[in-house]
């Protein structure tokens, strides 16, 4: 079967049509990652239990991991500019829905819907976006939109902190969500007139969706999260969580077994026997997984320090600026080095900055001065890996896949992100709420001040630790998989 990429007339990538496709992407990665910060005060307006505001936290990474496969599938055979206006249009029902919220008994179900169609907006814009980037520019020229197109995710991400702590300090949290729909807005008329991409084909079986496979899969990323998030709640052997165990194993196998069967399998595994796009992928997952070390941060000191989460996003202002500062850098790196290198230098400047969060033992005042220093390298680890990561997952694939390509890797992203700040602020959650200290860590570690907070400080050590370990794993996907040198 023969496929090409079909244009209805000759276009080259200009800058409105990418600033366009930025706007939708710090929509999600600027907007609606402020969650990170602003948790606190969200649940203590709208009265939600912890372990809730946690899975609202989350569950946007996971409904754009759930479908960004599939929206860029569809974008691959419909068109990446309809999928693109697609996600501009759910990112505004979905602001609105969030800005609107009631207090009572329906804040949850108006935030949860809420956030869900704000995961599916990013499905819809990350994947789409990507393939628009690899379609409509090429060299030199594609390398700086893909730079451009970072400085909005990795660029968003670093200033999601400080710009929801100043919005929700000053406006109120909700202004953020409705100005998400604004911003939307403008993108979506940014984007308009764009001429359409998409993949023609000889055969119509590539047209049919793989329904089995995207329902299994979605039934065993929902049983996982309610599994990772109301585990400690409910009890690890009440009926609910057992029952979400085998809901996942069974799930997860039958995905497995019916992506091996299927000729239009939605998650193309062909694409894994590149080592290089299996490393990229990999190791995205797990440096997007570490963001929970931004909600475990954060709320150790809105929660056990007192700051509120305008001083507490006020600390996070390095990693605003070293990452936009540094993500051309990452760029240059690649172009000079190849791909592992910085990808490597990347790793290992993360995982120093979560290192230096860990001491949690010290005073607030001197804590604040590492978290400075911890956020600022975080940006700029962030910021040397990003561009040749995606570069060098990208560059992999054919042009017809460009779409589920894409797909695949920016589910990597947002999944990773999903179950990093899942776990991360399970474990926060579980060992905090106990009064009881850590016993392992009795007699090790010092902590000087305040003693009423212990459990608080003790719980971050150990959720932080987490993150430093999806470093680790980072590190040995990049070596294992990334050749050294530049690419031919």
């Amino acid at each position: 079967m023969n496929t090409a990429v079909q244009t209805n007339v000759p276009f080259k990538g200009n800058d409105r049509l990418l600033f366009g496709i930025i706007m939708g992407v710090i929509a999600f990665w600027l907007f609606a990652q402020t969650t990170l910060n602003i948790a606190p005060d969200m649940q203590k307006d709208l009265g939600i239990d912890d372990s809730l505001m946690n899975i609202a936290v989350a569950i946007t990474g996971l409904f754009s991991g759930m479908f960004i496969v599939v929206m860029g599938g569809l974008a691959d055979r419909i068109g990446r500019v309809r999928i693109v206006q697609l996600g501009f249009v759910f990112s505004i029902i979905g602001a609105l829905m969030i800005a609107l919220t009631p207090t009572g008994s329906m804040a949850t179900p108006f935030l949860m819907v809420g956030r869900a169609i704000q995961g599916v907006s990013a499905a819809c814009i990350m994947s789409a976006s990507l393939a628009l980037v690899k379609t409509y520019w090429e060299g030199a020229e594609r390398q700086r939109a893909v730079s451009m197109w970072s400085i909005g995710s990795w660029g968003g991400s670093g200033l999601c902190a400080l710009f929801g702590g100043l919005m929700a300090e000053n406006f109120g949290w909700r202004s953020i969500f409705f100005a998400c729909a604004v911003v939307s807005v403008i993108g979506m008329l940014m984007v308009r007139g764009t001429p359409e991409s998409k993949v023609e084909s000889s055969g119509g079986a590539s047209h049919k969706l793989d329904l089995a496979g995207i329902i299994s899969f979605m039934v065993t990323m929902v049983a996982l999260q309610i599994l990772v998030t109301q585990g400690n709640k409910l009890g690890w052997t009440s009926p609910l969580i057992t029952t979400m165990a085998v809901v996942t194993l069974l799930a997860g196998g039958l995905f497995f077994w019916f992506e091996a069967r299927a000729s239009n399998a939605f998650v193309d595994f062909s694409l894994f026997k590149n080592p290089v796009f299996t490393g990229a992928t990999i190791s995205n997952f797990m440096l997007n997984g570490v963001a929970g070390m931004l909600i475990v941060s954060l709320q150790l000191m809105q929660l056990g320090g007192g700051v509120s989460a305008q001083q507490a996003g006020m600390l996070t202002l390095g990693y605003a600026i070293a990452i936009i500062a540094f993500i051309r850098v990452g760029e240059k790196l690649l172009q000079r080095f190849g791909s592992r290198k910085p990808m490597l230098w990347g790793s290992l400047i993360t995982g120093l900055s979560i290192a230096l969060l860990m001491p949690t033992h010290l005073m607030l005042g001197d804590y604040k001065i590492l978290a400075i220093i911890a956020y600022s390298l975080f940006g700029v680890g962030l910021a040397f890996y990003a561009t040749p990561s995606t570069d060098a997952a990208l560059a992999s694939l054919p042009a017809s896949a460009a779409g589920s390509g894409s797909g695949i890797y920016k589910m990597a992203s947002s999944l990773g992100g999903a179950f990093g700040v899942a776990i991360s602020a399970a474990i926060f959650t579980a060992l905090r709420v106990n009064n009881e200290s850590i016993v392992w860590l009795e007699g090790v570690i010092t902590f000087v001040g305040r003693q009423d907070n212990v459990n608080i400080r003790e719980a971050a050590i150990v959720a932080l630790g987490f993150n430093l370990f999806m470093v680790v794993c980072a590190i040995a996907s990049i070596m294992l998989t990334i050749p050294k040198g530049k690419k031919a």
